[in-house]
């Protein structure tokens, strides 16, 4: 699998084991990707264009503004939804108002709905989770490991049940360990972004780059 895969999955842990209502944004649940049209002329919206034309006007290279406009440009998230691999993605039979991104022979619905390993299947399970556990949406929220450079950990914990969240955000490997006085009694791994030894201790842990793991803990 591309490493890609594993920062879609890791963001979407990261989110739907958060205190508030998580959204998805159309497509998120596919993995869609922002869009890099090679011509400003492919772009609509009104802001990015005025940008383009007053960089242009004081003299920037132009190859410099698209990779400024790939960064921050609204219509990256603005193609159409890419539903199958058919004319336009089989979002319209007519003229979309904006192009499509090329990739949507690679990342579209039909592909994934059936596929058990598909970013489409590990949103359905987070959304899972999170209407069978009521400490996802009610548990208090802790933050561990602030000072950490590569992983982000926290805890929710509701009655007595804790729910464990580990994150790794580097393209390395990285050691996560508990804090010292962390306590429980049993755990269980509930999601994880890679296929994992399910009864590997949670006191160390080394983890994969880009890898996510869940765990529920009494305490």
């Amino acid at each position: 699998m591309k490493a890609s895969i594993y920062v879609k999955r890791v963001l979407a842990s990261f989110l739907h084991m958060l205190q508030g209502t998580p959204y998805t944004y159309q497509g998120e649940e596919l993995g869609m990707t922002n869009v890099r049209f090679d011509s400003i002329d492919d772009y609509k919206d009104i802001e990015t264009l005025n940008l383009y034309k007053g960089k242009i006007a004081a003299g920037l290279n132009p190859a410099q503004i698209m990779e400024s406009i790939y960064a921050k440009g609204r219509d990256n998230a603005r193609t159409p939804m890419q539903w199958d691999e058919s004319w336009n993605a089989g979002f319209t039979t007519g003229i979309p108002w904006i192009g499509l991104n090329p990739n949507y022979h690679e990342i579209n619905a039909e592909k994934q709905v059936t596929d058990s390993n598909s970013i489409f299947s590990y949103y359905k399970r987070l959304i899972e989770l999170r209407k069978q556990h009521e400490i996802i949406v009610y548990g208090t929220y802790n933050l561990l490991l602030p000072e950490h450079p590569t992983i982000y950990a926290y805890t929710r914990i509701l009655a007595n049940e804790k729910l464990l969240v580990v994150l790794n955000f580097s393209k390395e490997q990285s050691l996560f360990e508990l804090p010292e006085g962390f306590t429980y009694e049993t755990q269980e791994l509930v999601i994880s972004n890679y296929d994992v030894n399910r009864n590997e201790s949670i006191e160390k842990i080394e983890l994969k780059p880009y890898e996510a793991r869940v765990y529920r803990l009494t305490i």
